[in-house]
């Protein structure tokens, strides 16, 4: 008995309990699954039909003419298996509107032209169904046993897509982001480009959250691919899937894809954590870039592991992700076990995106240098794009799986020598700071788009601090002492350009308190501060104070 077939009208007709039935409508509907067997006599059915049943009657609802379609149409619209209707105990026939809904349903009607023993019929039908998931739960523990000793024994996933081949008696189908697919056995290579195209199209950038979910592909009239992503840390690294008939049974397909599923996510993990056993040789050679004992360009990429180009050049990104535990009372254990999390997502979302990379935890600190070969389809732009949604990922992961984990992220200039990091990771340091004390700035990860706050990190803090006294002293000494944040509307003016109903509106002021402020600061600074030259000066120092006064209270 094949486990992933299910029991039909069909398949129930040629049980000797039937023998004596005849089925009078819907012929065409022989094919529907039977998943269970009761008895019911009401006219109101729907809350009591769930799909795949079977119904047995005496038909005491076709004494009244009123309701009969309504009846039927309910256990149609339940998608109920079929109705059977035993004559001789409350009715002897079948009007004929009815046997004419039911055909025009493809609904199968079943009678028993002599009273018979409903008993007999739920125990042998209920019998058989039971044994048959009997049977489908024991192969589905041999499969989980055999699944366990195969993952256990190694990392290659081809020895789990020929078991499960084994088990499903299908053409098996695993695509990866990381590694070459696999299809056990082969497919026409039309329709694994097909199924190539559809996973890089459709399912490599789902972000589940860890859901269960199996996807529907029809490659064509006779084929589909039921798929199930491989889901870790919230990301699709690849997917396992078998491509079956459009009317095929599923069922237990599907708990065999998703035990498969879950296999191949282990085995995924288990992979990247030993990776971080072999990182000794990149960590030296991360501490020999950053302390600039590295000179000659050819040895650092030879180092790395690149190739070294004829033509062209590499574009590389050096950075920095700070990890910050914001729970007080943290334990050094689910400190680290947080670092190692991140840093196996950190390396397999790099892996995924094709960027050979070196990376580097110390202390709460991942140091991180990318490299990306130019070509006409690749600029150091999609380097830029490639990371941003790295980042983003990272970060969504810490704050959905990690307990008051903040991650905080800078790169350096974008530059094509990889013994050019030290100065990208000083420029890092600096995206890190600004982001931390400047709101605005804190979905910035990338020096080339600092803007003029690269210049104002440039500046020593004994030129900024005057600077800033200057052209602010008096708002700041006065918002001391009287609460009126005269320096946040001032802000907003200058941000508004002079707009009065746009800076009411973002300070969420009335319009005549803003009136009242702006009289307050003309008095403090003078007719004059709206002036040109001033206002560059005034919208310098605002930048500057902002950075400054975050900055001291996050030191604090």
């Amino acid at each position: 008995m094949r486990n992933d077939r299910v029991f039909t009208i069909k398949d129930l007709l040629a049980r000797p309990v039937f023998a004596r039935a005849r089925l009078v409508a819907g012929s065409g509907g022989t094919s529907r699954q039977v998943g269970w067997v009761h008895v019911l006599e009401i006219t109101n059915v729907s809350p009591y039909v769930s799909p795949h049943d079977l119904i047995l009657s005496t038909g005491l609802w076709l004494q009244s003419e009123e309701g009969r379609e309504e009846y039927l149409l309910q256990l149609i619209h339940s998608d109920a298996a079929g109705l059977c209707v035993e004559f001789g105990t409350s009715i002897h026939g079948i009007p004929e509107q009815l046997i004419e809904l039911a055909d025009r349903h493809q609904f199968p009607l079943i009678v028993f032209e002599q009273p018979v023993r409903f008993v007999e019929i739920t125990q042998d039908i209920h019998a058989l169904l039971i044994n048959h998931q009997h049977q489908l739960l024991k192969s589905l523990e041999a499969y989980s046993r055999q699944l366990q000793q195969r993952t256990l024994q190694s990392t290659d996933m081809s020895a789990v897509l020929h078991l499960l081949h084994e088990y499903a008696a299908k053409p098996v189908v695993y695509i990866s982001s990381m590694e070459p697919g696999s299809f056990v056995p082969g497919l026409p290579p039309e329709m694994e480009q097909a199924i190539y195209t559809w996973y890089e199209q459709e399912v490599e950038h789902l972000d589940l959250n860890d859901s269960d979910t199996e996807l529907w592909f029809r490659i064509d009239e006779q084929h589909m691919l039921l798929c199930h992503p491989v889901v870790c840390f919230g990301q699709v690294f690849s997917a396992v899937g078998m491509v079956v008939h459009p009317s095929a049974p599923v069922e237990y397909l599907k708990l065999l894809l998703d035990y498969t599923a879950k296999a191949a996510a282990a085995l995924t993990l288990r992979s990247q954590f030993l990776e971080e056993k072999m990182v000794r040789n990149q960590n030296e050679l991360i501490q020999d870039l950053m302390n600039g004992h590295i000179h000659q360009e050819e040895q650092a990429q030879t180092r790395m592991g690149l190739r070294l180009l004829v033509k062209g050049q590499y574009w590389f990104a050096g950075g920095v992700i700070e990890i910050e535990h914001q729970l007080k009372g943290t334990g050094r254990e689910r400190m680290e076990a947080n670092h190692q999390d991140i840093l196996v997502l950190l390396r397999s979302l790099l892996k995924k995106n094709n960027l050979p990379s070196l990376i580097m935890l110390k202390n709460n600190q991942v140091y991180l240098c990318c490299a990306k070969e130019e070509s006409a389809a690749s600029t150091s732009h999609k380097l830029v794009r490639s990371l941003e949604s790295i980042i983003g990922d990272v970060k969504r992961f810490a704050s959905r799986n990690l307990k008051q984990v903040a991650i905080y992220a800078g790169f350096g200039k974008i530059r094509n020598r990889l013994t050019g990091m030290p100065d990208s990771l000083q420029e890092a340091y600096q995206v890190i700071e600004v982001s931390r004390s400047v709101s605005r700035m804190e979905h910035i990860y990338f020096y080339e788009r600092m803007g003029i706050y690269q210049m104002l990190k440039a500046l020593p803090q004994s030129f900024l601090q005057p600077f800033v006294e200057d052209h602010l002293g008096v708002l700041i000494e006065y918002d001391r002492a009287h609460h009126l944040q005269l320096v946040e509307t001032l802000e907003a003016y200058l941000r508004n350009f002079g707009s009065k109903r746009d800076a009411a509106a973002q300070l969420f002021i009335h319009r005549q308190t803003l009136y009242n402020r702006l009289e307050k600061l003309e008095e403090l600074m003078g007719p004059g501060y709206m002036d040109q030259g001033r206002r560059i000066c005034l919208e310098m120092a605002l930048l500057a104070y902002a950075m400054m006064e975050d900055k001291q209270t996050y030191q604090s």
